[in-house]
């Protein structure tokens, strides 16, 4: 689960990561009364930010520096209700219905950190870098040796050779080496305490008076562990998500958005990716990911099926069942159901294998609806591409 910039830095200032001083605001008026309190309280500037769930947003405009409240009040206005598109939102972008208004700081030097978990060593790694303030994709293509990473046993947590070893990578030396480690402790409980799944700060910033401060901040939760978070789960916003994939949470169904035309409904996340990449080798694109997992209902089925042809890039439908669990009359059933109710329109190619396989294409055969039944993955895409073009 993804939360705000806003909503970030406040988890980071509770575990004691220093962070600038700001509030967020819904109306260019909240915005300007903000940014009055920050000049009269002696700012020299502030920053007016988009908050959505995506990166690049001062490329895209969603981030601007005001030294004066007339500039601020215009940048708001500017701001709020604009939709962005950046890189990570695709070309439908996504619309700016909150604001971040915060004190500006003056910057030295801009540096990158973040915390993920390695799953190569089972491990959270501490990645930092002197390139701050860009993308650390394009730092890793081009400058790799720029980049450090620093692997935590989670148990015995940081140790202070590490912390040394992340303090020389980024320069820091004296009052900031101190304050490194400080932050590096801090930033690693986070991480640890609130079952993150990364936590990111670009930049890291050194200002003018040799403080550190997280400019920015981007944390994001691993979604089985908000059980033991309910303050966390409480911060989602679903305005920020697509409807799609919020409807099949409902449903417990497994459900992410592509850009394809294909849409696909498979049981198992390995038969899901294996399918996928299945449609791509005959020239065809995955409209989604969907895994109905092992144990759906006919009800799951029908939902599955009714979110999947919600999407209207979706020209053509496969869907791909190894019954186990899920036995493959079942599947069918709510297959049926579910195109009787949809008035199927597009085509669709199904592969069935597995329990009660039989008894499933005998109910796909009797239904009098038109599907196309294939043998194997590589004739079902083939099928699908047949049955497209046509």
């Amino acid at each position: 689960m993804n939360i705000h910039e806003f909503q970030a830095k406040q988890v980071l200032d509770h575990f004691g990561v220093p962070v600038p001083r700001g509030s967020m605001t819904e109306s260019v008026e909240g915005a300007k009364i903000l940014a009055k309190k920050m000049f009269d309280d002696g700012a020299k500037a502030v920053v007016v930010k988009a908050q959505i769930h995506a990166g690049g947003r001062g490329k895209a405009g969603g981030v601007k520096v005001c030294k004066d409240l007339k500039r601020a009040g215009e940048a708001a206005g500017d701001i709020l209700g604009k939709t962005l598109v950046t890189p990570q939102t695709g070309p439908g972008g996504k619309l700016v219905k909150k604001l971040l208004v915060e004190e500006g700081t003056a910057i030295a030097r801009e540096m990158y950190v973040s915390v993920i978990l390695d799953r190569v060593v089972s491990k959270p790694a501490i990645i930092v870098s002197q390139a701050g303030g860009m993308e650390i994709e394009e730092v890793a293509r081009k400058t790799p040796e720029k980049i450090v990473t620093v692997r935590v046993d989670p148990v015995a947590g940081l140790r202070d050779y590490q912390l040394r070893e992340l303090n020389s990578a980024l320069g820091l030396s004296g009052g900031l080496a101190k304050q490194g480690g400080e932050f590096f402790l801090n930033l690693f409980q986070t991480f640890m305490e609130m079952d993150c799944s990364q936590v990111e700060i670009n930049p890291l910033v050194v200002t003018e008076d040799e403080n550190l401060i997280a400019l920015d901040a981007k944390l994001n939760f691993d979604d089985t562990a908000l059980f033991r978070h309910q303050d966390i789960a409480d911060l989602r916003d679903l305005d920020e998500e697509d409807p799609l994939e919020v409807e099949a949470g409902k449903f417990n169904l497994n459900y992410i958005k592509l850009d394809g035309n294909v849409g696909c409904m498979v049981n198992g996340a390995g038969l899901a990716m294996a399918t996928m990449d299945m449609i791509q080798t005959v020239g065809l694109m995955p409209a989604n990911f969907l895994d109905v997992g092992g144990g759906a209902s006919q009800e799951m089925i029908e939902n599955a099926f009714r979110i999947l042809l919600s999407d209207e890039n979706v020209k053509g439908v496969l869907i791909n069942i190894f019954g186990g669990i899920l036995r493959c009359d079942v599947l069918a059933n709510g297959i049926v159901a579910a195109a009787k109710n949809l008035d199927l329109k597009v085509p669709m190619v199904i592969r069935l294998e597995g329990t009660n396989v039989e008894q499933g294409r005998q109910i796909l055969a009797e239904s009098g609806l038109d599907f196309t039944v294939a043998k194997n993955f590589k004739d079902a895409a083939e099928k699908l591409k047949k049955v497209m073009k046509n």
